[in-house]
């Protein structure tokens, strides 16, 4: 397994997807023995899943995400809130722009309450 997608824009052009998927993880302390990244790999592997069931075109991983609660432990990155709902906004616009209007998000993090302001559009 890839640990990035290696979707082509030829494979875009002729599946056609009407959803993308974007995991979202972050990357922070998870104790002593467990890799900074967990989050997004949990998220990505979620993501990747859907993909191979399904015409959705996987995105890569958003890593670094909203883990402010964790700054105290050494490695760990943060952005605001602020930050993560620009990028997904982006993100989203963009796929419009190719006239993929449903974004799919997996979120590997408790950590990113914003990502509700997305998911819960009716």
């Amino acid at each position: 397994m890839n640990a990035l997608p290696d979707t082509t824009s030829a494979d875009v052009r002729d599946r056609k997807p009407p959803i993308a998927v974007l995991p979202i993880g972050s990357y922070e302390q998870h104790g002593s023995s467990m890799p900074l990244a967990t989050d997004t790999v949990v998220a990505s592997a979620i993501a990747g899943a859907l993909g191979r069931q399904y015409n959705v075109l996987v995105l890569p991983p958003i890593t670094i995400s909203c883990s402010h609660e964790h700054s105290t432990w050494p490695g760990t990155v943060s952005i605001t809130h602020q930050t993560l709902s620009a990028i997904v906004a982006d993100v989203a616009a963009s796929l419009a722009a190719q006239e993929i209007r449903h974004l799919a998000i997996v979120n590997g993090h408790g950590g990113n309450y914003v990502l509700s302001n997305f998911t819960d559009r009716g």
